[in-house]
């Protein structure tokens, strides 16, 4: 699917379950104008998700490039879920009141664009020295994957009537279909070329990142983010090339229990 497919589809529907979530919400006297008063304001967001035990469920997409290590022509595109539980009653003064969050997210739909390129396996003999390759092959191009990050710890701040930024660092773990990313040069080189300089379909991604829910209904917020993501094979292969930093944004929709 194509990643503006993608986007459209989110749209839709979340304005379609907002559209839902409207048309169930009986009348109250507080949603009503009596006497001339003004009606009665969504509550803050620590009022949805401001206790100890609440549950966070939601859908998300994200996307973003590489920035550092020549990694700038990588293009990142995931969709998954986001499932998260307040472990701390809404704690501290000030800045800085909240709580803590302890979530878990899952993409089954991770996929990276990267650039194709010519490469050879290239050996030398052991006594005699002399090199041979074998036929040049394309390495590079888009890859497809699984991504879950088991642990994030999430601070989320009181915030204002309908937005609450929060700020997270998180560890995770990627499989690929290939062995991610590709490496190697189209320019012969022995200690990169050869049957046993390849990278691995497992990779670590370290990361830490900020965001915010907009509540637009008590119990349900729009959530945009801001992660930096870190790939690494942690040497799992015979290299381990990795994505040094890559900036990925979210988009995503949450229902507070």
């Amino acid at each position: 699917m194509q990643r503006s497919g993608l986007l459209a589809l989110l749209a839709v529907f979340v304005l379609a379950v907002e559209s839902l979530a409207v048309a169930q919400t009986p009348s109250s006297p507080e949603a009503t104008v009596v006497a001339g008063r003004a009606p009665k304001v969504d509550p803050i967001p620590m009022e949805s998700m401001g206790r100890r035990k609440a549950w966070e469920f939601g859908g998300l997409i994200q996307g973003g490039k590489g920035v550092t290590g020549g990694r700038d022509d990588f293009k990142f595109l995931l969709a998954g879920i986001h499932v998260g539980k307040i472990m701390t009653n809404s704690v501290g003064k000030g800045l800085v009141r909240g709580n803590f969050e302890y979530a878990v997210e899952a993409f089954p739909f991770w996929q990276s664009y990267t650039p194709k390129f010519q490469r050879a396996n290239c050996v030398a003999a052991p006594v005699t020295g002399t090199i041979a390759c074998s036929s040049p092959f394309t390495v590079g191009g888009t890859y497809s994957g699984l991504s879950i990050t088991p642990i994030i710890l999430r601070w989320n701040f009181a915030g204002t009537r309908r937005i609450a930024p929060w700020a997270q660092a998180a560890g995770g773990l990627l499989w690929t279909n290939h062995k991610y990313p590709a490496f190697g040069s189209p320019v012969l080189n022995l200690s990169n070329d050869g049957p046993n300089t390849d990278a691995s379909v497992w990779n670590f991604t370290p990361q830490g990142g900020i965001g915010l829910h907009y509540f637009v209904r008590p119990r349900r917020s729009i959530d945009l983010g801001a992660n930096a993501v870190h790939i690494s094979s942690a040497s799992l292969g015979d290299r381990n090339p990795g994505v040094n930093a890559s900036v990925q944004f979210s988009l995503g929709y949450t229902w507070w229990k």
